[in-house]
């Protein structure tokens, strides 16, 4: 029977109510599944995802960043938390804080993200407003390496879906959110197995995942 790598030892950081780390969660509790969650940490003591992630056995650290002077005192208790956890990688889960360069380039390849579009397409917020705006047929998410400017930073994995002519934000930011919690895990399933890895500013998957097809929209 072949022995189970370690897995690696996983951070999730929220400032809400943090429904992708209930999906990494969930992901994590497979036997064969590369990464362990160690630490959920918010900067809001009222995220409606502590309460989650405690009812379902999770370690929770709250660090109020009004509680702290600097940008940067905030993500040195931030930091202290993470080495005292043994963290080894970070997946931003709706965390709302911009980090410093130095804290982005100490976590450089080891910290992750999520956003809900199809970057580099409608970085920032109101993505939803904007796509529907810009009339495009075809939305999604997509799943980063996190770097220095906001929402940019190596590709790891995307998930499209159609944006129909009925669609409002709403509407199309729940279709949206459906493969966030899809697509999530599987991106934190390559970094943490090593399949995913940076190579300058592009990902290489070191093996084919499946062959999910092809999306048209409208469909054909």
């Amino acid at each position: 029977m072949r022995a189970m790598t370690t897995k690696k030892r996983t951070a999730i950081l929220i400032s809400g109510r943090g429904s992708n780390m209930q999906a990494l969660a969930a992901a994590a509790c497979a036997a064969d599944y590369p990464a362990k969650i160690v630490l959920v940490v918010s900067n809001r003591p009222d995220a409606a995802g502590l309460q989650w992630a405690k009812a379902n056995g999770l370690a929770t650290l709250v660090i109020d960043h009004k509680a702290h002077a600097s940008r940067s005192a905030f993500e040195g208790a931030l930091q202290q938390a993470l080495d005292a956890a043994k963290v080894e990688l970070i997946a931003l889960a709706g965390f709302m804080r911009l980090m410093t360069p130095a804290f982005v380039e100490h976590w450089r390849d080891r910290m992750i993200n999520i956003h809900p579009s199809l970057l580099p397409s409608f970085k920032g917020l109101h993505t939803h407003e904007r796509a529907l705006e810009a009339g495009v047929r075809i939305a999604g998410c997509t799943v980063h390496f996190v770097r220095t400017e906001t929402d940019t930073g190596p590709i790891i994995a995307q998930a499209a879906v159609p944006v129909l002519s009925s669609d409002t934000a709403t509407t199309l930011a729940a279709r949206v959110l459906e493969a966030e919690h899809r697509i999530y895990p599987i991106a934190l399933m390559l970094v943490a197995s090593g399949r995913a890895r940076c190579e300058g500013e592009k990902v290489i998957i070191s093996e084919r995942v499946t062959d999910l097809g092809s999306l048209f929209s409208p469909g054909v």
